[in-house]
C-alpha cells in the first residue's frame, strides 16, 4: 500500500482495502456517504483527571506532554481497528441473509462500521501528522483472517447469522462502552467523534437483541445451541474491557482521555487502580437484563438462557488461561477440554447452523418479535 500523504491518499486506499476483502454489497448501498461527523460535546473543560478544569485540547500540540500524545493515538488506533476488523468478520453472510431486512441491517452496520473507521482515520491523518499518517494506513494492511487484528474478539470468525446476532449483541455492546468513555475525552475532536458513532452504534445492538429474540421466537434452533453461542461471544467479550488493575486506564483517567462509563453519572470517589473491572461488571448486568428478556420468549419449562461466569475462557485479566466452567468452578485442564467441547458450538453444530442458514424458518420474521413486546 502505497504512503498516505494526505486524506484523499487514505480515501483511496480504503476503496482499495474494501477491493481486497471482496466486500460486495448491493448496488442500492452504493452511494453511501462516507464523511466524518462531528457533534457537539457537552463540556469544553477537561471533565476530571489531573487537567480538570482546564479547556479541553482542540490540537494535539495543545497536550503538554509526549506520553499523554501517545496515549491518545493509541486509543484512537485501537478504536479504528475494531471498526474495519468487524467489516472483514461479518463480509460473508450476505449469500446466506435470511430475508431482505436482514440484508438492509447488516449493509448498514458494515457501512457505519466503515464510517467509524474513516473517522477514527480523519483524527489520524488530520492530527498525528506523520505517525497517524502511518497508523491510518496500518488500519487498512491488518486482516482479521490473518489473526493481526489489535484486540482478539476481531480475530474470531463470524461463520454464520447466528455468531452475527450474538455479535452485534454482545461485541458491538462493548463498542457501545467504548464510546461511551470516549464521548468526554479532553481531546475535542475525538469526543466530538463519539455523539454520531453512538447514534448509529444504538442501531447495531438492536439489530444483535432482536436477532436473538427472533432466533428464540422461531424455535427451531435448540436454546442449548444458542446457549454454547452466548458462551462463545461474550467470554470474548468479557476481553475487550482490558487487563485488571489496569495502569493504561488508570493513565487514560490521570490524563483525561477516557472517563468512565457515563462518567457525568459516577461519583467522585474514583478507584483508579480499577477502572476496567468497573466497566465489566456495568457491563455484565447490562447483558443479563437483555439475557433475561430473551427469555421471556422461551416456552413455559423449557431452558433458560444465561450469562457465563465471567471466569470462563478468559484470555486476558485476572481469570486469563485459567480452567474455571460457565458456571465458575475450577476444574482440572482434563475437566476443562472435556467442558469446552461440551459448552462451545461443536464443528459438527457448526456444520448443522450453517445448513439451517440454507432453509427458511429458523428465524422469525422482524414482526413475530414486534408484536410480541
Amino acid at each position: 500500500m502505497k504512503k498516505i500523504a494526505t486524506f484523499d491518499d487514505w480515501i483511496d486506499a480504503f476503496y482499495a482495502w474494501r477491493k481486497d476483502i471482496d466486500l460486495r454489497l448491493p448496488p442500492k448501498f452504493a452511494e453511501y456517504p462516507f464523511e466524518a461527523k462531528y457533534g457537539e460535546i457537552k463540556s469544553n473543560e477537561i471533565e476530571y483527571g489531573d487537567f480538570r478544569g482546564a479547556r479541553k485540547w482542540e490540537r494535539v500540540t495543545q497536550i503538554p506532554h509526549q506520553p499523554i500524545r501517545d496515549a491518545l493515538l493509541n486509543l484512537i488506533v485501537y478504536q479504528g481497528d475494531t471498526e474495519f476488523a468487524s467489516v472483514e468478520q461479518q463480509r460473508n453472510l450476505l449469500e446466506t441473509s435470511p430475508s431482505e431486512y436482514d440484508t438492509e441491517s447488516i449493509c448498514r452496520i458494515m457501512l457505519e462500521e466503515m464510517r467509524h473507521g474513516w473517522q477514527m482515520c480523519h483524527l489520524l491523518v488530520h492530527h498525528f501528522g506523520e505517525t497517524g499518517k502511518v497508523e491510518a494506513r496500518k488500519q487498512l494492511e491488518r486482516r482479521s483472517w490473518e489473526n493481526n487484528r489489535l484486540l482478539g474478539s476481531f480475530n474470531v470468525k463470524v461463520d454464520n447469522w447466528v455468531d452475527f446476532f450474538a455479535y452485534t449483541e454482545f461485541v458491538d455492546r462493548d463498542g457501545k462502552f467504548q464510546l461511551n468513555m470516549l464521548s468526554t475525552s479532553g481531546f475535542a475532536p475525538l469526543a466530538r467523534s463519539m455523539g454520531p458513532m453512538l447514534r448509529e452504534e444504538g442501531f447495531h445492538l438492536g439489530t444483535g437483541h432482536m436477532g436473538l429474540q427472533r432466533i428464540v421466537k422461531a424455535g427451531v434452533l435448540p436454546v442449548p445451541v444458542l446457549q454454547k453461542f452466548i458462551n462463545k461471544w461474550l467470554s470474548t467479550a468479557y476481553d475487550l474491557f482490558g487487563k485488571d488493575s489496569s495502569s493504561s486506564a488508570e493513565w487514560f483517567y490521570v490524563w483525561g482521555l477516557k472517563g468512565r462509563y457515563d462518567e457525568s453519572r459516577q461519583g467522585s470517589e474514583v478507584d483508579k487502580a480499577h477502572l476496567n473491572e468497573l466497566s465489566r461488571e456495568m457491563y455484565r448486568q447490562e447483558v443479563e437484563k437483555l439475557i433475561q428478556s430473551i427469555n421471556r420468549l422461551i416456552p413455559v419449562g423449557g431452558p433458560q438462557l444465561y450469562a457465563p461466569s465471567l471466569k470462563f475462557h478468559r484470555g486476558i485479566g485476572e481469570y486469563a488461561g485459567q480452567t474455571f466452567s460457565v458456571t465458575g468452578e475450577l476444574l482440572t485442564p482434563e475437566e476443562y477440554e472435556k467442558h469446552l467441547a461440551e459448552v462451545l458450538p461443536s464443528p459438527a453444530e457448526m456444520e448443522d447452523v450453517g445448513r439451517l442458514m440454507q432453509e427458511p424458518g429458523w428465524i422469525a420474521p422482524r414482526e413475530a418479535v414486534a408484536s410480541a413486546s
